[in-house]
Protein backbone atom coordinates (compact mmCIF):
# COMPACT_ATOMS: atom_id res chain seq x y z
CA UNK A 1 0.00 0.00 0.00
CA UNK A 2 3.28 2.21 0.34
CA UNK A 3 4.04 1.70 -3.23
CA UNK A 4 1.90 5.53 -4.65
CA UNK A 5 3.74 7.27 -2.46
CA UNK A 6 7.19 7.40 -3.51
CA UNK A 7 6.06 7.47 -7.18
CA UNK A 8 4.17 10.74 -6.03
CA UNK A 9 7.27 11.87 -4.02
CA UNK A 10 9.57 10.94 -6.60
CA UNK A 11 7.26 13.11 -9.26
CA UNK A 12 6.34 16.07 -6.96
CA UNK A 13 10.44 17.68 -6.48
CA UNK A 14 11.20 16.42 -9.92
CA UNK A 15 8.58 19.50 -11.12
CA UNK A 16 9.26 22.13 -9.63
CA UNK A 17 13.09 22.48 -9.70
CA UNK A 18 12.91 22.02 -13.70
CA UNK A 19 10.43 25.33 -14.42
CA UNK A 20 12.74 27.28 -15.66
CA UNK A 21 14.53 24.99 -18.03
CA UNK A 22 10.98 24.31 -19.86
CA UNK A 23 11.41 27.59 -21.73
CA UNK A 24 13.71 26.89 -24.58
CA UNK A 25 11.71 23.91 -25.54
CA UNK A 26 8.88 25.74 -25.55
CA UNK A 27 9.89 28.68 -27.72
CA UNK A 28 11.47 26.19 -30.20
CA UNK A 29 8.13 24.59 -30.54
CA UNK A 30 6.40 28.04 -31.30
CA UNK A 31 9.42 28.20 -33.72
CA UNK A 32 8.26 24.88 -34.86
CA UNK A 33 4.78 25.84 -34.90
CA UNK A 34 5.59 29.29 -37.26
CA UNK A 35 7.77 27.18 -39.41
CA UNK A 36 5.27 24.81 -40.03
CA UNK A 37 2.09 27.19 -40.33
CA UNK A 38 5.08 28.83 -42.74
CA UNK A 39 5.24 25.74 -44.35
CA UNK A 40 1.77 25.04 -44.44
CA UNK A 41 1.26 28.89 -45.90
CA UNK A 42 3.66 28.31 -48.30
CA UNK A 43 2.34 24.80 -49.39
CA UNK A 44 -0.99 26.04 -49.64
CA UNK A 45 -0.15 29.27 -51.72
CA UNK A 46 2.13 27.24 -53.94
CA UNK A 47 -0.17 24.57 -54.43
CA UNK A 48 -2.84 27.12 -55.06
CA UNK A 49 -0.31 28.92 -57.77
CA UNK A 50 0.35 25.62 -59.10
CA UNK A 51 -3.70 25.11 -59.10
CA UNK A 52 -3.72 28.29 -61.47
CA UNK A 53 -1.45 27.73 -63.62
CA UNK A 54 -3.08 24.22 -64.36
CA UNK A 55 -6.06 25.82 -64.82
CA UNK A 56 -4.81 28.38 -67.43
CA UNK A 57 -2.77 25.43 -68.91
CA UNK A 58 -6.12 23.60 -69.31
CA UNK A 59 -7.98 26.72 -70.49
CA UNK A 60 -5.00 27.11 -72.87
CA UNK A 61 -5.01 23.28 -74.07
CA UNK A 62 -8.83 23.77 -74.54
CA UNK A 63 -8.41 26.86 -76.35
CA UNK A 64 -5.72 25.40 -79.56
CA UNK A 65 -7.70 21.84 -79.10
CA UNK A 66 -10.87 24.18 -80.26
CA UNK A 67 -8.52 25.91 -82.94
CA UNK A 68 -6.92 22.86 -83.80
CA UNK A 69 -10.43 21.35 -84.53
CA UNK A 70 -11.37 24.64 -86.38
CA UNK A 71 -8.08 24.41 -88.48
CA UNK A 72 -8.41 20.78 -88.55
CA UNK A 73 -12.33 21.69 -90.42
CA UNK A 74 -11.25 24.32 -92.59
CA UNK A 75 -8.21 22.15 -93.93
CA UNK A 76 -11.12 18.98 -94.42
CA UNK A 77 -13.31 21.71 -96.11
CA UNK A 78 -9.82 22.95 -98.04
CA UNK A 79 -9.18 19.79 -98.88
CA UNK A 80 -12.50 18.28 -99.98
CA UNK A 81 -12.76 21.37 -102.35
CA UNK A 82 -9.08 20.65 -103.61
CA UNK A 83 -10.12 17.32 -104.18
CA UNK A 84 -13.20 18.72 -106.28
CA UNK A 85 -10.86 21.15 -108.21
CA UNK A 86 -8.66 17.91 -108.55
CA UNK A 87 -11.61 15.87 -109.80
CA UNK A 88 -12.36 18.97 -112.59
CA UNK A 89 -9.18 19.80 -112.97
CA UNK A 90 -8.62 16.02 -114.04
CA UNK A 91 -11.67 15.77 -116.34
CA UNK A 92 -10.68 18.88 -118.08
CA UNK A 93 -7.44 17.83 -119.03
CA UNK A 94 -8.77 14.40 -119.88
CA UNK A 95 -11.37 16.56 -121.89
CA UNK A 96 -8.53 19.02 -123.43
CA UNK A 97 -6.46 16.02 -123.82
CA UNK A 98 -9.31 14.18 -125.99
CA UNK A 99 -9.33 17.59 -128.11
CA UNK A 100 -6.13 17.69 -128.89
CA UNK A 101 -6.06 14.61 -130.09
CA UNK A 102 -9.07 14.95 -132.21
CA UNK A 103 -7.20 17.71 -133.27
CA UNK A 104 -3.80 16.36 -134.24
CA UNK A 105 -5.78 13.75 -135.92
CA UNK A 106 -7.50 16.86 -137.78
CA UNK A 107 -4.89 18.52 -138.66
CA UNK A 108 -3.06 15.37 -139.33
CA UNK A 109 -5.73 14.71 -141.97
CA UNK A 110 -5.64 18.34 -143.24
CA UNK A 111 -2.30 18.34 -144.23
CA UNK A 112 -2.18 15.13 -145.50
CA UNK A 113 -5.43 16.57 -147.51
CA UNK A 114 -3.23 19.92 -148.48
CA UNK A 115 -0.41 17.78 -149.70
CA UNK A 116 -2.60 15.48 -152.07
CA UNK A 117 -4.05 18.71 -153.40
CA UNK A 118 -0.91 20.19 -153.84
CA UNK A 119 0.69 17.11 -155.17
CA UNK A 120 -2.27 16.64 -157.61
CA UNK A 121 -2.23 20.38 -158.21
CA UNK A 122 2.03 20.37 -158.88
CA UNK A 123 0.94 17.64 -161.21
CA UNK A 124 -1.43 19.27 -163.06
CA UNK A 125 0.59 22.29 -163.54
CA UNK A 126 3.15 20.20 -165.09
CA UNK A 127 1.11 18.34 -167.29
CA UNK A 128 -0.47 21.46 -168.61
CA UNK A 129 2.92 22.84 -169.39
CA UNK A 130 3.91 19.89 -170.93
CA UNK A 131 1.07 19.54 -172.86
CA UNK A 132 1.57 23.48 -174.20
CA UNK A 133 5.02 23.42 -175.08
CA UNK A 134 4.45 20.20 -177.12
CA UNK A 135 1.50 21.84 -179.41
CA UNK A 136 3.97 24.91 -179.57
CA UNK A 137 6.55 22.31 -181.14
CA UNK A 138 4.11 21.04 -183.71
CA UNK A 139 3.35 25.13 -184.58
CA UNK A 140 6.90 26.32 -184.56
CA UNK A 141 7.74 22.70 -186.55
CA UNK A 142 5.38 23.55 -189.18
CA UNK A 143 5.47 27.13 -189.15
CA UNK A 144 9.06 27.73 -188.88
CA UNK A 145 8.79 30.81 -186.80
CA UNK A 146 9.96 30.01 -183.09
CA UNK A 147 6.86 32.86 -181.66
CA UNK A 148 4.53 29.90 -180.83
CA UNK A 149 7.10 28.50 -178.30
CA UNK A 150 8.31 31.56 -177.24
CA UNK A 151 5.22 32.78 -176.15
CA UNK A 152 4.49 29.48 -174.37
CA UNK A 153 7.84 29.24 -172.45
CA UNK A 154 6.70 32.99 -171.31
CA UNK A 155 3.59 31.81 -170.43
CA UNK A 156 5.16 28.80 -168.21
CA UNK A 157 7.50 30.93 -166.61
CA UNK A 158 4.72 33.30 -165.40
CA UNK A 159 2.98 30.48 -164.67
CA UNK A 160 5.68 28.65 -162.03
CA UNK A 161 6.62 32.25 -160.84
CA UNK A 162 3.53 31.62 -158.55
CA UNK A 163 4.69 28.29 -156.48
CA UNK A 164 7.69 28.32 -153.88
CA UNK A 165 8.21 24.10 -154.64
CA UNK A 166 12.12 23.41 -155.75
CA UNK A 167 10.99 21.13 -157.76
CA UNK A 168 9.36 23.73 -159.53
CA UNK A 169 11.78 25.74 -159.12
CA UNK A 170 14.17 23.70 -160.82
CA UNK A 171 11.62 23.54 -163.84
CA UNK A 172 11.63 27.59 -163.91
CA UNK A 173 15.53 27.16 -163.90
CA UNK A 174 15.46 25.29 -167.24
CA UNK A 175 12.24 27.26 -168.71
CA UNK A 176 14.47 30.63 -168.74
CA UNK A 177 17.60 28.80 -169.95
CA UNK A 178 15.41 27.39 -173.36
CA UNK A 179 13.68 30.81 -173.64
CA UNK A 180 17.46 32.62 -174.14
CA UNK A 181 18.65 30.17 -176.24
CA UNK A 182 15.68 30.34 -179.00
CA UNK A 183 15.43 34.19 -178.21
CA UNK A 184 19.22 34.45 -179.53
CA UNK A 185 18.47 32.29 -182.83
CA UNK A 186 17.86 34.09 -185.80
CA UNK A 187 14.32 32.71 -186.93
CA UNK A 188 13.15 33.64 -190.51
CA UNK A 189 10.13 36.11 -190.51
CA UNK A 190 7.83 34.67 -193.27
CA UNK A 191 5.08 36.89 -192.99
CA UNK A 192 7.58 39.91 -193.95
CA UNK A 193 9.19 37.62 -196.65
CA UNK A 194 6.02 37.08 -198.25
CA UNK A 195 4.71 40.30 -198.16
CA UNK A 196 7.93 41.55 -199.76
CA UNK A 197 7.08 38.93 -202.83
CA UNK A 198 3.77 40.75 -202.81
CA UNK A 199 5.15 44.06 -203.30
CA UNK A 200 7.49 42.87 -206.20
CA UNK A 201 4.49 41.09 -207.77
CA UNK A 202 2.47 44.40 -207.56
CA UNK A 203 5.44 46.14 -209.18
CA UNK A 204 5.89 44.02 -212.29
CA UNK A 205 3.04 45.68 -214.36
CA UNK A 206 4.84 48.96 -214.21
CA UNK A 207 8.08 47.72 -214.57
CA UNK A 208 9.68 49.08 -218.48
CA UNK A 209 10.77 46.42 -220.80
CA UNK A 210 13.91 46.84 -222.26
CA UNK A 211 11.69 46.68 -225.78
CA UNK A 212 9.61 49.47 -224.57
CA UNK A 213 11.77 51.86 -222.94
CA UNK A 214 10.17 55.04 -221.59
CA UNK A 215 12.33 58.40 -222.63
CA UNK A 216 14.27 59.43 -219.60
CA UNK A 217 12.99 63.13 -219.66
CA UNK A 218 9.07 62.06 -220.39
CA UNK A 219 8.41 61.87 -216.57
CA UNK A 220 9.58 65.44 -215.79
CA UNK A 221 7.66 66.78 -218.78
CA UNK A 222 4.54 66.66 -217.63
CA UNK A 223 5.53 68.89 -214.49
CA UNK A 224 6.75 71.88 -216.47
CA UNK A 225 4.55 74.49 -217.55
CA UNK A 226 2.94 74.04 -220.88
CA UNK A 227 3.85 76.88 -223.39
CA UNK A 228 0.15 77.84 -224.32
CA UNK A 229 -0.65 78.03 -220.46
CA UNK A 230 1.99 80.01 -220.06
CA UNK A 231 1.57 82.17 -222.84
CA UNK A 232 -2.31 83.12 -222.06
CA UNK A 233 -1.32 82.84 -217.83
CA UNK A 234 1.42 86.02 -219.16
CA UNK A 235 -0.90 87.55 -221.42
CA UNK A 236 -3.66 87.70 -218.89
CA UNK A 237 -1.53 88.89 -216.19
CA UNK A 238 0.64 91.21 -218.21
CA UNK A 239 -2.49 93.01 -219.46
CA UNK A 240 -1.41 96.35 -217.57
CA UNK A 241 1.78 95.68 -217.52
CA UNK A 242 4.88 98.05 -218.79
CA UNK A 243 6.81 97.17 -221.96
CA UNK A 244 9.70 95.76 -220.15
CA UNK A 245 7.70 92.86 -218.10
CA UNK A 246 6.04 91.59 -221.37
CA UNK A 247 9.19 91.41 -222.92
CA UNK A 248 10.98 89.51 -219.69
CA UNK A 249 8.09 87.04 -220.10
CA UNK A 250 8.17 86.90 -223.68
CA UNK A 251 12.10 85.93 -223.71
CA UNK A 252 10.91 82.83 -221.14
CA UNK A 253 8.21 82.14 -223.04
CA UNK A 254 11.05 81.34 -225.95
CA UNK A 255 13.36 80.10 -223.53
CA UNK A 256 10.62 77.45 -222.63
CA UNK A 257 9.65 76.37 -226.57
CA UNK A 258 13.81 76.03 -226.66
CA UNK A 259 14.07 73.35 -224.26
CA UNK A 260 11.11 71.35 -225.34
CA UNK A 261 12.09 71.09 -228.73
CA UNK A 262 15.68 70.08 -227.70
CA UNK A 263 14.10 67.62 -225.12
CA UNK A 264 12.17 66.12 -227.81
CA UNK A 265 15.21 66.04 -230.24
CA UNK A 266 17.29 64.16 -227.51
CA UNK A 267 14.21 61.76 -227.31
CA UNK A 268 15.10 60.48 -231.02
CA UNK A 269 18.39 59.06 -230.54
CA UNK A 270 19.11 56.72 -227.43
CA UNK A 271 22.22 54.72 -226.48
CA UNK A 272 21.61 51.49 -224.43
CA UNK A 273 23.93 48.70 -223.78
CA UNK A 274 21.72 45.18 -224.49
CA UNK A 275 23.54 42.21 -223.25
CA UNK A 276 21.32 39.67 -224.52
CA UNK A 277 19.51 41.41 -227.95
CA UNK A 278 16.77 38.88 -227.67
CA UNK A 279 14.96 40.97 -224.79
CA UNK A 280 14.84 43.66 -227.94
CA UNK A 281 13.19 41.77 -229.91
CA UNK A 282 10.32 40.65 -227.94
CA UNK A 283 7.03 41.24 -230.11
CA UNK A 284 4.27 43.20 -228.64
CA UNK A 285 2.46 40.44 -227.70
CA UNK A 286 4.81 38.66 -225.89
CA UNK A 287 5.30 41.33 -222.92
CA UNK A 288 2.45 40.28 -221.51
CA UNK A 289 3.52 36.94 -220.88
CA UNK A 290 6.82 38.49 -219.97
CA UNK A 291 5.58 39.80 -217.19
CA UNK A 292 3.00 36.98 -216.40
CA UNK A 293 5.85 35.05 -216.17
CA UNK A 294 7.88 36.57 -213.61
CA UNK A 295 4.91 37.37 -211.38
CA UNK A 296 4.65 33.52 -211.50
CA UNK A 297 8.02 32.53 -210.58
CA UNK A 298 7.60 35.32 -207.45
CA UNK A 299 4.52 33.43 -206.69
CA UNK A 300 5.85 30.27 -206.86
CA UNK A 301 8.66 31.34 -204.43
CA UNK A 302 6.07 32.77 -201.81
CA UNK A 303 4.07 29.21 -201.81
CA UNK A 304 7.58 28.22 -201.40
CA UNK A 305 8.44 29.97 -198.66
CA UNK A 306 4.84 29.65 -196.55
CA UNK A 307 5.55 25.64 -197.17
CA UNK A 308 9.14 26.10 -195.76
CA UNK A 309 10.81 25.06 -198.91
CA UNK A 310 13.47 27.30 -199.31
CA UNK A 311 15.76 25.76 -201.54
CA UNK A 312 13.05 25.83 -204.21
CA UNK A 313 12.34 29.58 -203.05
CA UNK A 314 15.93 30.30 -203.28
CA UNK A 315 15.91 28.29 -207.44
CA UNK A 316 12.91 30.33 -207.91
CA UNK A 317 14.04 33.90 -206.66
CA UNK A 318 17.12 33.47 -208.93
CA UNK A 319 15.45 32.90 -211.91
CA UNK A 320 12.84 35.85 -211.49
CA UNK A 321 16.27 37.46 -210.78
CA UNK A 322 17.27 36.60 -214.58
CA UNK A 323 14.42 37.56 -216.36
CA UNK A 324 14.22 40.75 -214.86
CA UNK A 325 17.90 41.36 -215.82
CA UNK A 326 17.34 39.94 -219.33
CA UNK A 327 14.19 41.84 -220.31
CA UNK A 328 13.64 45.07 -218.20
CA UNK A 329 15.59 48.25 -217.82
CA UNK A 330 18.10 47.99 -214.74
CA UNK A 331 18.25 52.33 -215.19
CA UNK A 332 14.79 52.62 -214.17
CA UNK A 333 13.99 52.95 -210.19
CA UNK A 334 10.75 50.46 -210.14
CA UNK A 335 13.67 47.64 -211.75
CA UNK A 336 15.97 48.49 -208.81
CA UNK A 337 13.15 48.66 -206.38
CA UNK A 338 11.80 45.07 -207.17
CA UNK A 339 15.38 44.07 -207.42
CA UNK A 340 16.17 45.13 -204.36
CA UNK A 341 13.29 43.02 -202.85
CA UNK A 342 14.22 39.99 -204.41
CA UNK A 343 17.80 40.11 -203.31
CA UNK A 344 16.74 40.77 -199.18
CA UNK A 345 14.01 37.62 -199.82
CA UNK A 346 17.23 35.52 -200.98
CA UNK A 347 19.29 36.57 -198.12
CA UNK A 348 17.25 35.84 -195.39
CA UNK A 349 15.25 33.02 -196.46
CA UNK A 350 17.54 30.31 -194.93
CA UNK A 351 16.78 27.09 -193.68
CA UNK A 352 16.86 27.45 -189.49
CA UNK A 353 15.93 24.96 -187.22
CA UNK A 354 14.05 25.76 -184.01
CA UNK A 355 15.79 24.27 -181.39
CA UNK A 356 13.72 22.04 -179.17
CA UNK A 357 13.26 23.24 -175.52
CA UNK A 358 15.02 19.62 -174.06
CA UNK A 359 15.63 21.18 -170.90
CA UNK A 360 12.03 21.91 -170.07
CA UNK A 361 11.20 18.50 -171.19
CA UNK A 362 13.39 16.91 -168.50
CA UNK A 363 13.28 19.09 -165.83
CA UNK A 364 9.17 18.37 -166.49
CA UNK A 365 9.76 14.99 -166.68
CA UNK A 366 11.82 14.77 -163.54
CA UNK A 367 9.08 16.69 -161.97
CA UNK A 368 6.48 14.73 -162.79
CA UNK A 369 7.80 11.59 -161.74
CA UNK A 370 8.14 13.42 -158.22
CA UNK A 371 11.87 13.53 -157.79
Amino acid sequence: MNVPAPLVESHAPASDPGLPPQRPTTRLLVALAVALSLLVVASLFMAWNTQQRVKSLEQELVRRQADSQAQATEARLLASAAQDLAREAGAKAALLEARVTEASVQRSQVEELLSTVSRSRDETVVADIEAALRVALQQSALTGNAEPLVVTLKQADERLARFTLPRLERVRRAVNRDLERIKALAVVDIGSLALRLDEAVRLVDELPLVARAEPRGKAAAPARPQPAASAASSMTATSGSTADDWRGRLLQWWQDIVRQVADELRSLVRVTRIDHPEAMLVAPEQQLFVRENLKLRLLNARLALLSRQFDIAQSDIRDAQLALDRYFERGSRRVVTVAELMRQVSTQARQTVVPRPDDTLAALATAAAGR
